[in-house]
């Protein structure tokens, strides 16, 4: 689990590690009790992670990106992997609220969640 309070919220947010960060957290050598830790090993201040991020993102060529917009994304892959709005607010901490409005604006409709759809009403006519 990473156990953490959202920021912008207050909310404590309780994520079930996937397989997939549990080996790279398994294999990663500990430097701190800390997971996103500075050049120190101590946690990030909240104005030198901004201006690492910033000349990360500039240096990678990214333009218009900032680190909350990671947690939007995380909105819609778990929308397009068929989890609800209510397992979406409780792994990001969003409001119901905001996690509608994140997938109304930004959720493509593809044919993939249509496939998906449909597999759904064929398997509860069952």
């Amino acid at each position: 689990w990473i156990r953490l309070k959202q920021h912008k919220t207050g909310r404590k947010v309780n994520v079930p590690v996937t397989r997939r960060l549990r080996s790279v957290l398994e294999n990663t050598p500990r430097k701190s009790p800390v997971i996103l830790a500075n050049s120190l090993n101590r946690p990030w201040l909240q104005r030198t992670f901004r201006e690492a991020w910033l000349r990360a993102t500039r240096d990678a060529g990214i333009v218009d990106l900032h680190f909350h917009d990671l947690r939007g994304t995380a909105v819609t892959r778990l929308a397009e992997a068929g989890c609800t709005e209510a397992e979406i607010a409780t792994i990001t901490g969003h409001t119901l609220a905001s996690v509608h409005t994140i997938l109304e604006r930004y959720l493509a409709r593809t044919d993939n969640l249509a496939v998906a759809a449909i597999a759904k009403l064929e398997r509860a006519r069952q």
